[in-house]
């Protein structure tokens, strides 16, 4: 059992530029079903075997994706998310870093409307160890076993997900959410899903100062948690007036 990806994700990547093409070959190394990438302009060619196509659409339609991960600019990142959600894709992972917030607050609204879970932007990604790696995470941190993982933190994903590890505490399913200040799936639903995983024993819960994600998670599993639970939350103080970078 896994939470939003597993053996029968198929994976789209959009974007196959550098960034893109590097992380969708080492996607495949790992065992993730990489069936197809969008490149406006590139269409009915390929990169290191995977064939691109000129629009998610197109790309759905030939190949059965049932997910994407968005390595687009800023720019043009909500564009390519709207394009993920517009297609109905179950599962959108955006790695984008910098996505200006007006534009994910209009994402965020044409989410309300649709089944498609959105995970980021500005995160790390998701993966269900032995599975399905959707993400720019090193898979060789994380190992199959009974702990749920949630982070807004990337680096602090991998740092917990290795310690668990070497502790012989493997994963579920680990989420990187992103610590921006709109995501597509923020800390209570994503614990809400661990939550109600069938294989999910523990729940493990990193966050940051700044928001209250945390505490609704709390307010969450106090009133319907079935499992036990540790959080961690990055970070003391915030200086009145200083912008913190959420790293």
């Amino acid at each position: 059992m896994s939470v939003l990806l597993g053996r029968d994700t198929k994976v789209l990547v959009q974007g196959m530029g550098r960034e893109g093409s590097f992380h969708a070959g080492r996607m495949k190394e790992y065992g993730t079903k990489v069936v197809a990438g969008t490149k406006p302009g590139a269409g009915s060619t390929a990169i290191e075997g995977i064939p691109l196509f000129d629009t998610v659409a197109q790309a759905v339609d030939a190949t059965g994706a049932n997910a994407s991960i968005i390595f687009v600019p800023a720019p043009g990142a909500m564009d390519a998310m709207l394009e993920a959600i517009d297609a109905e894709l179950p599962l959108v992972v955006c790695i984008t870093e910098g996505t200006p917030v007006q534009d994910m607050l209009k994402v965020a609204s044409v989410l309300e409307r649709s089944a498609t879970t959105l995970i980021g932007p500005n995160c790390p990604g998701a993966i269900t160890p032995g599975q399905c790696k959707l993400g720019i995470m090193p898979g060789e941190n994380f190992s199959p076993g009974p702990v749920g993982f949630v982070s807004r933190s990337g680096t602090l994903t991998y740092e917990i997900a290795d310690a668990l590890s070497r502790a012989g505490l493997g994963q579920t399913t680990c989420l990187g959410i992103g610590g921006d200040p709109v995501i597509g799936l923020p800390t209570p639903d994503a614990v809400r899903l661990l939550n109600e995983d069938p294989a999910t024993e523990i729940i493990v819960i990193v966050g940051e100062i700044g928001g209250a994600a945390e505490e609704k998670a709390a307010e969450y599993m106090r009133a319907f948690g079935k499992k036990p639970a540790v959080a961690f939350i990055a970070g003391r103080t915030a200086p009145p007036g200083k912008r913190m970078g959420h790293a």
